[in-house]
């Protein structure tokens, strides 16, 4: 079967929509020597997105898409991208029922909610939450929203690789998290002529190391402390076909380096990312990528929906 990919023409044309509703995210300069490299680092802060993620712009844009009188949109998300899905049914002014893991936070939970939508909490992780959403959407004049698997959630999340070509256009290479594969696949194919984008995964969520190493996607388990984020069980189908096609080399980190990654990102730039957020930075600090003096590279932290300031990042002040 040939997987559809989102061409230039119409990445080009659903930035240009888009635009005017969502944030063009900073890029911001940290020296290299602060997280043991010798090149140069820049940080594509889509944390401060609309909802606090890179989400908002696939959903808005899947959204956006749908034929006139659609009464609602169901999802199913480990909380970001049901935030997004929720945010843009308000602009839309449709409904919205998002369906989430019960492993994911109560904080993304109320955040879903305080957007407008019904939040519907299922057992287990994404994989079954994604189930249950289709199961309960049989019958009703609603319309899914995918996570990541779908051309307007790609076509939207390629507005990170063409603002990433905008403002370093002499960077190396880009470093983004990957999960099911929706940003990843947006951001190569905005930058497939310009420079590559190497996505990071969670060691215990690696969906795209072992359908690589398959040669098919496969199920895999998911766990640790960015599964709620990045915890697709199977990589997605046009994620898988991009990765193929410009010969990916996916980087994978343990649960303690994105820990550690976010823990600098506090203390060097006062940035609090959730941990699915910094796995790319992970990467970058663990030593797996290689910047040499005078190259630059850029991480992009894609998300930052965490209930509070964590005592894991940020040690108690006394006195």
């Amino acid at each position: 079967m040939t997987v559809r990919l989102p061409g230039r023409e119409q990445i080009e044309e659903t930035y240009a929509r888009l635009r005017p509703m969502v944030r063009r995210t900073p890029v911001v300069e940290i020296a290299g020597g602060d997280l043991g490299v010798a090149g140069r680092v820049l940080l594509k802060l889509e944390l401060l997105q609309h909802t606090g993620s890179f989400k908002a712009r696939g959903a808005l844009n899947a959204v956006l898409a749908m034929p006139d009188g659609t009464a609602g949109a169901v999802a199913a998300s480990g909380g970001n991208h049901g935030a997004a899905v929720a945010w843009a049914c308000g602009i839309a002014g449709i409904e919205a029922d998002v369906f989430v893991p019960s492993t994911s936070p109560m904080e993304k939970v109320r955040r879903i909610e305080e957007y407008g939508a019904t939040a519907h909490i299922v057992d287990g992780y994404y994989a079954t939450a994604y189930e249950a959403s289709r199961a309960w959407a049989e019958g009703r004049p609603v319309l899914p929203v995918h996570a990541y698997d779908a051309d307007a959630i790609i076509a939207g999340a390629a507005g990170v690789g063409i603002e990433i070509g905008d403002q370093a256009p002499y960077a190396r290479r880009v470093l983004v998290p990957c999960g099911g594969g929706g940003l990843y696949s947006g951001t190569a194919l905005a930058l497939r002529d310009v420079m590559p984008v190497v996505p990071v995964e969670p060691e215990r969520c690696p969906s795209l190391v072992s359908a690589l190493a398959a040669g098919e996607r496969v199920d895999v388990d998911v766990s640790g402390v960015a599964a709620d984020s990045l915890g697709a069980a199977r990589i997605g189908e046009r994620a898988f076909a991009v990765a193929r096609e410009l010969a990916a080399e996916p980087l994978l980190v343990s649960d303690d380096q994105i820990l550690a990654a976010r823990r600098l990102l506090w203390d060097e730039c006062r940035v609090l990312a959730e941990p699915g957020g910094v796995t790319a930075l992970a990467a970058l600090v663990a030593g797996k990528v290689d910047v040499r003096d005078g190259e630059t590279v850029v991480v992009v932290i894609s998300g930052a929906n965490h209930p509070t300031i964590p005592a894991d990042v940020v040690a108690p002040v006394s006195g």
